[in-house]
């Protein structure tokens, strides 16, 4: 047998053989020109495959070799906006000046992206989906903990120092322009800081970021001197009320809440405390819920009309909760109803006026000069100059709201008595004026005081006032319009017209409309006279006059002073007073009420 490869070339050797193989190659070749382009895409693909091989072999022994470094390095980084103010400053493209940003705002920045411009180090910072600009590297930080920079701040506003703000206690009065060392803070706010924690001589505690200022000249300066407050320059009653200049009139961002959304008219009929009312609260829903009505105010506590049994009328005056109308459980299921029907909910507590308390503590009394309470207007009267009072009306308030879930709290004789030159011209009365403040220097602050304690609970804070502070003039009493507007959510003027003085033979009850058309023409002007009022609310007559010749008040006369209030734009809504709280009264007057705007 031969070898394999000698039978080969024999083979090889064959014509026919050769022919075949040369036949075989032709079609090859053939092949290949017509399909040289799948070829080509062939090689490519191979090619492609080889190398994304190389690439992922190549990483991957590149990641296990310097996996630190991979991790360690990121394009942007998460950062948060810090600064001594509360806005930050960002340049544009070319380092110029291109707006701010709010302190504690978290960012988005490029560690790779920086500028440099006398010496400062600026990041590309995105702000938000829409904007970016270069921020400062001294401007962010990666601690939510470290946004507030500032060493030092400045008194603005005229301030009782809160020993601590989980309680109603206070300190003493930090005066316009005094330095503060910051200790710490609660938290931030679009910018602003809630409470700073500072020291203030032998003392700690916590001031609201609201009431600062970075330096002490922005401190001293009056808000607009050359705007607000000289409206105000000049205005001041001679009978001892103060002067309208030493108020503040900075501006104030009203409350809202997303829990508690006030309706934006409120038609309200007024409730007393007393057992035969709150007992017979069905019929006074049920009449409600035929009429426009949407709201109650109920009393928590008037003079001596004490609503319910509290914990804190014992720790104040457990002479006013000895004389409690309803026990607590009564009082809630009342409110609860209201609440549970679909209507905005205030609680009513007078503040300034107030016996049983007086009775308790006659060392915060307005006392005559021997140190003995004054009867004045029909009561005694706590010194609205006495923090300690503040304490105990704010803490009752802040008890209703948790206890009972009020929407709003008002403030009703926030004010120092009247009648009382003739003392004041004797010498014969003592203020217990610890701090030498104007009367309306004390009102105000007590409501700003109230304000923030009750806003941090989630409600709103009205006001009372006298008819007689729409007047542009500080009241002998310590309430001055524009000043308590700027402050309060709510303010209600009292405009009664059968409390205002005969003029000759005319007679202000007998013309509620034109009555009250006067008084909300200056209301008006007052709220213009304040950066931020407040929402005006008004008292109205919903009573027959007590004065001759006693003029019945039915729909028409009632409907006349709820037009001249929406013909001044004063339409905040109203409140009707009826001190006997008569259902049959109240049906006179439906369709005074059915008439307001929805």
């Amino acid at each position: 047998m031969q070898p394999q490869s000698e039978k080969n070339r024999k083979t090889d050797r064959n014509p026919k053989s050769r022919k075949a193989r040369r036949h075989q190659k032709e079609q090859q070749m053939k092949f290949l020109r017509q399909n040289s382009w799948l070829i080509l895409l062939a090689v490519l693909v191979l090619v492609a495959l080889i190398l994304f091989i190389c690439v992922i072999t190549g990483g991957q022994e590149e990641a296990q070799q310097e996996p630190a470094e991979t991790q360690k390095t990121s394009r942007y980084e998460k950062a948060y906006l810090c600064a001594d103010n509360p806005s930050v400053s960002y340049l544009d493209e070319n380092l110029e000046p291109a707006g701010t940003a709010v302190r504690g705002s978290e960012v988005t920045y490029s560690a790779e992206n920086t500028r440099k411009k006398d010496g400062v180090t600026y990041y590309l910072t995105y702000l938000d989906s829409l904007k970016y600009g270069y921020i400062a590297e001294t401007n962010l930080t990666d601690n939510p903990d470290d946004v507030v920079r500032e060493e030092s701040i400045f008194v603005r506003t005229p301030q009782n120092l809160r020993l601590d703000p989980e309680s109603v206690e206070l300190g003493g009065l930090l005066e316009k322009g005094t330095e503060l060392k910051i200790v710490g803070y609660d938290y931030v706010t679009d910018g602003v800081v809630h409470l700073y924690q500072v020291t203030a001589g032998e003392e700690t505690g916590y001031i609201s970021g609201e009431y600062t200022a970075s330096t002490q000249e922005a401190a001293i300066e009056a808000y607009d001197r050359f705007g607000v407050y000289m409206i105000h320059a000049g205005r001041a009653d001679r009978f001892g009320g103060g002067d309208g200049e030493s108020l503040d009139y900075y501006p104030r961002q009203k409350a809202s809440f997303e829990n508690n959304v006030m309706p934006e008219h409120v038609y309200a009929l007024y409730l007393t405390c007393d057992p035969d009312v709150l007992g017979n609260i069905d019929a006074y829903i049920a009449y409600a819920k035929t009429t426009k009505i949407n709201a109650f105010v109920v009393n928590i506590m008037d003079g001596t009309s004490i609503g319910y049994d509290s914990e804190v009328f014992r720790k104040y005056s457990p002479t006013a909760d000895s004389y409690a109308n309803n026990t607590q459980e009564e009082y809630k299921t009342c409110i609860q109803k209201i609440k549970d029907a679909g209507f905005y909910v205030i609680g009513r507590l007078t503040t300034f006026n107030d016996s049983f308390f007086v009775s308790d503590h006659p060392e915060y009394a307005i006392s005559d000069a021997a140190g003995d309470p004054l009867y004045i207007a029909g009561s005694y009267w706590p010194s609205a100059f006495c923090r300690y009072v503040w304490e105990y009306k704010v803490e009752l308030a802040k008890e209703a709201v948790a206890l009972f879930g009020f929407n709003e709290i008002q403030f009703d004789y926030v004010r120092f008595p009247d009648g009382t030159y003739d003392y004041e011209e004797d010498g014969n009365i003592d203020y217990r004026n610890e701090y030498d403040e104007t009367k309306a220097q004390a009102i105000q602050r007590f409501l700003m005081y109230a304000c923030d304690e009750l806003h941090d609970c989630g409600v709103y804070v009205g006001a009372d006032v006298f008819g007689e502070t729409s007047g542009s003039y500080v009241t002998a009493y310590g309430q001055y319009w524009p000043a308590i507007s700027n402050v309060v959510d709510v303010i209600s003027g009292m405009p009664y017209p059968d409390h205002f003085s005969q003029n000759g033979s005319y007679r202000p009850w007998e013309h509620p409309y034109e009555t009250m058309l006067d008084w909300a023409k200056n209301a008006a002007k007052r709220q213009t006279e304040t950066p931020s009022p407040a929402i005006v609310r008004t008292w109205i007559q919903a009573y027959d006059a007590i004065r001759p010749p006693y003029n019945t008040y039915g729909a028409e006369e009632v409907g006349g002073q709820l037009r001249a209030l929406q013909e001044n734009g004063l339409d905040g809504g109203f409140m009707a007073w009826n001190a006997m709280c008569s259902i049959p009264k109240l049906e006179t007057l439906k369709p005074a009420f059915d008439a307001m705007p929805d």
